[in-house]
């Protein structure tokens, strides 16, 4: 008997006329607020300038969004390319599926081209947004809420999630509620930025080890959720891809803040040149930037 339970919302979309307005969508932008505005406020107070994360996520978003589609697609390539697959549907982002990992890799790419435009390094830069992207990632997966997507096994614990019949897998077509894995996840994430912060007061980490410290952590608890979860995947050697490739992120990221910890000891002094210095080394964007 289920004594209480989390209901998932009627709709994720509403209509502004002849627009659609996505919760899924809406919760993405929230967290790429919310990473600029958190990432903004350690940068500058690394000594870095004001705007400067704002100016990187102009490249580092897109190419994150770009990233996660297609980690997605390729690791879930049955609905897509399969037999009875809509390949046209690989475009539409909007109704969820972006992979964390290849939002990481390309998101990396563009902020690499972003801080090089502004001639600062990649490493103290990621190690100021990395407890916002924890936070941006908390508030993505209520999108995965309102798509009523994303859940795991079935369960009637007080906090279980309601999901409507035609979300549900054939197999637990007659389930009414199961983990809610999106919340959990949510949760995590939020944890992992407080002990990222945390970490990082108390030791002063620098060289891109609070960033490697938040990968590690997150897949910690990511592997762990991926295992709860009923949606349809690739296996391999009876694990989910998504659980293969936590585990073996989090013991690169730890190997890296082992390393690094022994090789590059302390924190930069320096993050950002001074603008009058940006601007006598050729401009605003440093190297590369136009005049």
């Amino acid at each position: 008997m289920i004594l209480a339970s989390i209901p998932s919302p009627s709709q994720g979309v509403w209509h502004l006329g002849p627009f659609p307005l996505r919760a899924y969508a809406l919760c993405i932008i929230a967290g790429i607020v919310a990473a600029v505005v958190i990432g903004e406020r350690r940068w500058v107070a690394r000594g870095g300038r004001p705007g400067t994360v704002g100016d990187v996520a102009v490249w580092a978003v897109p190419a994150g969004i770009v990233g996660g589609r297609l980690y997605h697609v390729l690791s879930t390539p049955q609905p897509y390319f399969g037999e009875g697959g809509r390949p046209l549907d690989a475009l539409k982002v909007w109704e969820g599926g972006l992979g964390i990992w290849g939002a990481v890799v390309l998101g990396g790419v563009g902020a690499w081209i972003g801080c090089r435009r502004r001639g600062i390094p990649l490493p103290p830069f990621a190690d100021a947004i990395a407890p916002g992207i924890a936070v941006a990632q908390a508030l993505g997966r209520w999108g995965n809420w309102f798509n009523q997507e994303l859940f795991g096994r079935p369960t009637d614990l007080p906090w279980s999630l309601e999901i409507d019949p035609q979300h549900r897998p054939d197999e637990f077509a007659d389930v009414a509620t199961f983990h809610p894995a999106f919340l959990y996840e949510s949760l995590w994430c939020l944890l992992v930025a407080g002990a990222v912060v945390l970490a990082d007061r108390r030791w002063r980490l620098g060289h891109g080890r609070v960033f490697a410290l938040y990968v590690a952590l997150y897949c910690l608890g990511r592997s762990v959720f991926e295992a709860l979860r009923v949606d349809p995947a690739n296996d391999v050697l009876g694990l989910r891809v998504n659980q293969w490739v936590a585990l073996l992120v989090m013991l690169g990221a730890v190997a890296y803040l082992v390393v690094s910890a022994r090789r590059r000891p302390g924190r930069e002094a320096e993050v950002e040149p001074p603008a009058q210095d940006a601007l006598a080394a050729g401009g605003e964007g440093g190297p590369g930037a136009r005049p």
